[in-house]
């Protein structure tokens, strides 16, 4: 657990044995207003981090906030021996089910769905591929190649010149080139 200073203080904490962690557990089952506070300095940041790997981003501190709520409004359930810091991650972790259950699910527009169950765009994509083949091949084997490696390759510039034994300004030209001759076939 990280220190964390509170309005009373630096607390010093680092666990629940601690008996600051204690005093800080009691007086909030107490009512004590200024622990809320405390358990903010002392547990928000972790909990932050746990509510971060389980609700989107943008609703992290709304969940915190309403697990700090319910910490608050609870307290009277919160038996000090037993560990806030437990009690408080349970809430958390309850919180987090709740607001992904009342996040609307994602949905797929139906055209998309259609488009997807009867192959329109596989065909077209297929045709637009065949395309692309034929445009290549109609490039010289320069501008070819270096466009071979740059986009099938995954290649850096630089790399295709080092595998290519060309200078780095060549390959760019050719590359440039090469994309520019197969923009004018692909438009024809």
């Amino acid at each position: 657990m990280e220190q964390a200073t509170t309005d009373q203080g630096s607390s010093g904490w680092r666990g629940p044995g601690e008996p600051a962690y204690l005093d800080l557990a009691g007086r909030l089952a107490a009512g004590d207003e200024t622990a809320l506070a405390g358990c903010h300095a002392a547990l928000g940041p972790a909990l932050r981090r746990y509510l971060g790997g389980r609700v989107p981003a943008d609703l992290v501190d709304d969940v915190l906030q309403s697990v700090l709520m319910e910490l608050w409004r609870c307290r009277d359930r919160l038996d000090p021996a037993r560990g806030l810091e437990a009690w408080a991650f349970t809430i958390a972790r309850r919180r987090a089910v709740d607001h992904l259950r009342a996040c609307p699910p994602p949905t797929v527009p139906l055209a998309h769905a259609e488009r997807a169950c009867h192959g329109e765009d596989t065909a077209e994509r297929v045709a637009r591929e065949q395309d692309v083949r034929r445009a290549l091949a109609a490039l010289p084997a320069p501008q070819r190649e270096a466009i071979g490696l740059a986009y099938f390759g995954d290649l850096t510039q630089r790399e295709i010149a080092g595998r290519l034994g060309a200078p780095l300004g060549t390959v760019k030209a050719r590359t440039a080139r090469g994309l520019h001759r197969l923009s004018t076939l692909l438009d024809a």
